[in-house]
């Protein structure tokens, strides 16, 4: 059974509405997808899947980047890639630790798909899933049923390629960004980068706990280093580096520059939330999560 093939299509196209207006489908290049979830919080309709997914047509089947938030969730995505495509997903790709990276990985593998994580991500899915599983249920209800931890087949240390379909996709762990085990796909053939939650667009990124600020801005200047003409980011829809760099890189930078100025001057935790920011305030989520990533920027440079 072939794939469908799609002419190419530049990124910024305006995206077809899916079932429920849960999933956006967008056209990146040829062959190459983002599926575009909401920047809202994980709900019951939208089954943990508010991120970005990625998706990669080849004669040998597809690849995904990043399987769904839960069973449901994946169940949502594969009824999505159907619009695209009829050929079997027969690799999908963890980016990372956040649940939508990886909770719906048995959905996937009981298809007969093969699932690929760094090993820092499998030891961060080991660690959080227990509390991961547990946020989902009260943000998810019903919706978590079917959902359980599932790990990667195939675990690497920084570098794995997957060669599929004439394809070869270059997957890279280059430290800890918004989560300790977060990697980037390199598609060269197709000048696309798949960030996962290394880069967010639209939505302002959550500095939290599992983060570290630092080798975020160090792995992000990482995947930079390709030039990539198209980005598909973990939150948002696919893109270019300019805006890439405006809505993560930048914005990680100013965060510790106004943390760093903070600390020479004496000022406490308590003083964080009020640095500057407001240069993202168009970001959504900006009013929940600001404070918040400021104050865990001053946690982790105080002791730098």
């Amino acid at each position: 059974m072939k794939p469908c093939v799609v002419l190419c299509v530049v990124a910024g196209a305006l995206p077809l509405a899916t079932k429920a207006d849960v999933l956006e489908i967008q056209a990146v290049t040829e062959n190459v997808w983002a599926i575009v979830g909401p920047l809202e919080q994980r709900n019951p309709e939208n089954l943990g899947n508010n991120a970005t997914f990625g998706l990669v047509v080849t004669d040998a089947g597809t690849v995904l980047v990043d399987p769904g938030g839960s069973w449901q969730g994946a169940e949502m995505l594969h009824n999505t890639i159907r619009q695209i495509t009829d050929a079997p997903v027969t690799h999908v790709i963890n980016t990372g630790g956040q649940d939508h990276r990886w909770l719906g990985n048995g959905y996937w593998q009981a298809q007969g798909a093969t699932v690929i994580a760094s090993d820092a991500a499998v030891a961060d899915h080991k660690a959080r899933g227990s509390m991961q599983m547990t946020g989902l249920s009260q943000l998810i209800g019903a919706g978590l049923d079917g959902t359980a931890p599932s790990y990667a087949d195939v675990s690497f240390s920084s570098d794995y390629t997957l060669d599929h379909g004439g394809l070869s996709f270059q997957i890279m762990h280059r430290g800890r960004a918004h989560t300790p085990g977060d990697s980037f796909v390199w598609l060269e053939s197709a000048d696309t980068m798949f960030t996962g939650d290394i880069v967010y667009v639209e939505r302002i990124l959550g500095n939290g706990g599992q983060s570290n600020a630092k080798s975020w801005i160090a792995t992000f200047d990482a995947l930079a280093a390709f030039s990539p003409a198209h980005i598909v980011p973990g939150h948002g829809h696919a893109t270019d580096m300019a805006t890439a760099r405006a809505d993560t890189y930048q914005y990680l930078k100013n965060l510790r520059d106004q943390i760093g100025a903070l600390l020479d001057e004496g000022g406490s935790i308590l003083d964080a939330p009020g640095i500057d920011q407001s240069a993202w305030a168009h970001l959504i989520e900006f009013d929940s999560l600001a404070g918040r990533n400021a104050q865990t920027t001053f946690e982790q440079m105080e002791w730098e």
